[in-house]
């Protein structure tokens, strides 16, 4: 099938991009196009020899980010609590009058697969709710129609399985990682077993997963990722969306598209290619897109620089503590328009690198006498997305200690601003970090993609903020999150998790039921992801010494039980 081999092979770079690739634009290259929609498509092409990977050979827009698990850490054992489900109005809503359990909806999961023979995604005559399965590593199966790689599994071919006394030898996919598991589980997983108390938010829901496949190795080199560790590449995420989005019908079959990952890279300001095309599928109607914060809030990741311009030529210094034994990472520096920035950099050992004016557009390329460190620099002057100053900077075997980043700023506006970003906790393999880092501006891409829905996390237990969820806004002032989210020993059929993964679950399955609702039931049958996240922000809960919108809460706690006494008339704003 057409891009077959261009999609596996490791010989292919990709690209996601936001125009559709002609015959005339590539003339000479080996390549081939997977088109998303009328706007977007996937490029896949032959790498240029063995040539690094940088930005003056690739451009910043063509290099594909890579993403990893909002990961949830284990929270305390103990049997089901009703606690996060109450707090959102979950269950409320779940009970008479409106009964809203997510019938109807499909709530869709770009993660890492689903133990599909676990009791909580049956019906009580044991058959699946789980509507499809798209596992894009197996590929000696039937791809789904219109795509060339992986093997859909069909809720048909899953009850067959579970039949069987070996299910995976008839449906071989499964969860090894769990935490697509625990996802679905959160937010429509429902135990049919006698005297089992577990709930998920939408227990009438019907699942589809997309198991999604692992980045090239290309992609794991450049950025260094260590091994071991999940992540996932844009353009098999794009495509798990456009899967996800076709099973979509106006009017009858809304589907939430659940995306528990993210990234440091990229402008923090919704302008990623992915970003947009997430926004695109969110203003369709019947479609609703959830993305977690992120849990980069207490990483010391993120630096933040806002000063006056009390002359045209303004230096500020940066520190950066490296752990011991760190391999090496990508880190950005985004500058802010219409301001100019140079840069030197001075090892723990006091060797300085001369300062870096970007003049040419060369990559520039650095090491050290007295350590192994090498430094690949990088700089975009205009990027495209945001059109902000971008430069990126490549350790390669950093010496521990303390970093020093002499950055220039010039212009002739009265403020000057620039932020940097480490890559995310869990690509990263020591304690790195920023002296003097700001926990805020750290919801990670695609958060702030603007049409999505993005709830931050907190502790049902206490209404407190969770220490590590991401906190707002984005780059450009983007008022994000929408709203926080339970996120704190949330219960899980693989037991309690926290983090902003299960903060998007449940988020999951409220929206489910507000789609049931509005889609299946007649009440709003254009229904999309603005007007839920409007209703959801309307409905939220406040507290009366916090001023909102709030950089951690958003618009305040989500409740869908208040949303619909608003929509009724039976409370106020």
């Amino acid at each position: 099938m057409a891009c077959r081999e261009q999609t596996l092979s490791n010989d292919y770079a990709e690209a996601l991009v936001d125009f559709i690739v002609t015959k005339d634009d590539l003339i000479g290259m080996d390549y081939c196009t997977f088109k998303l929609d009328e706007q977007f498509a996937i490029l896949y092409f032959r790498r240029v020899g063995t040539q690094p990977i940088n930005v003056s050979l690739y451009t910043y827009n063509s290099i594909p980010k890579l993403y990893g698990l909002m990961q949830d850490e284990d929270g305390r054992v103990g049997g089901f609590d009703s606690m996060s489900l109450s707090r959102t109005g979950v269950l409320q809503v779940q009970r008479p009058p409106l009964s809203l359990t997510g019938k109807g909806v499909i709530i869709g999961f770009v993660d890492t697969g689903i133990r599909y023979d676990m009791d909580v995604f049956r019906r009580e005559d044991g058959t699946s709710r789980i509507f499809s399965i798209w596992d894009q590593t197996i590929q000696d199966g039937t791809p789904p129609e219109g795509f060339c790689f992986g093997t859909e599994y069909t809720n048909e071919q899953i009850n067959l399985a579970l039949q069987s006394e070996d299910p995976l030898s008839i449906v071989p996919s499964t969860d090894e990682d769990g935490h697509g598991t625990a996802m679905a589980s959160a937010a429509a997983g429902k135990n049919t077993t006698v005297g089992s108390m577990f709930l998920g938010a939408a227990p009438d829901a019907d699942i589809v997963m997309v198991k999604c496949r692992e980045g090239k190795q290309y992609l794991r080199d450049y950025y260094m990722i260590p091994d071991g560790v999940p992540a996932y590449c844009d353009t098999d995420i794009g495509m798990a969306v456009k899967y996800l989005d076709e099973l979509a019908r106006v009017g009858k079959r809304p589907v939430i598209i659940c995306i528990a990952m993210g990234t440091n890279w990229g402008d923090h300001a919704g302008n990623s290619v992915l970003s947009r095309y997430l926004s695109r599928i969110a203003e369709k109607r019947n479609r609703v897109v959830i993305i977690p914060a992120g849990n980069e809030g207490n990483t010391g990741h993120h630096y933040n620089s806002l000063f006056a311009m009390s002359a045209a030529t303004m230096e500020q210094s940066v520190e950066m503590r490296v752990g011991e034994n760190e391999p090496g990472f990508v880190m950005e520096l985004w500058g802010e328009r219409p301001n100019i920035m140079s840069i030197s950099i001075r090892s723990p050992g006091g060797e300085t690198i001369p300062t870096v004016d970007f003049r040419s557009r060369e990559t520039r390329n650095f090491s050290f006498v007295y350590s192994r460190t090498r430094i690949t620099i990088d700089h975009v002057l205009v990027e495209q997305g945001s059109g902000d100053e971008l430069v990126v900077l490549r350790f390669t075997l950093p010496t521990a200690g303390v970093w020093t980043f002499h950055i220039t700023v010039q212009g002739d506006i009265d403020y000057g601003a620039f932020n940097m970003w480490l890559p995310i906790s869990q690509f990263m393999k020591s304690d790195t970090y920023f002296l003097r880092s700001s926990p805020y501006t750290t919801l990670t891409e695609p958060s702030v993609a603007r049409s999505v829905i993005t709830p931050s996390a907190y502790d049902a237990g206490n209404n407190s903020f969770y220490i590590d969820s991401s906190r707002g806004f984005g780059r450009d002032g983007t008022l994000k999150p929408d709203f926080a989210a339970p996120g704190v020993n949330v219960p899980t059929v693989l037991g309690n998790k926290s983090g902003s993964s299960v903060a998007v679950a449940i988020t999951a399955g409220a929206a489910a039921q507000f789609m049931q609702w509005a889609v299946v039931e007649g009440n709003d049958v254009l229904a999309q992801s603005v007007e839920v996240k409007s209703y959801f922000i309307r409905g939220a809960v406040k507290d009366l010494d916090v001023i909102y919108p709030n950089r951690s809460w958003g618009f305040g706690r989500l409740n869908v039980a208040r949303s619909f006494e608003i929509i009724a008339g039976t409370t106020s704003v």
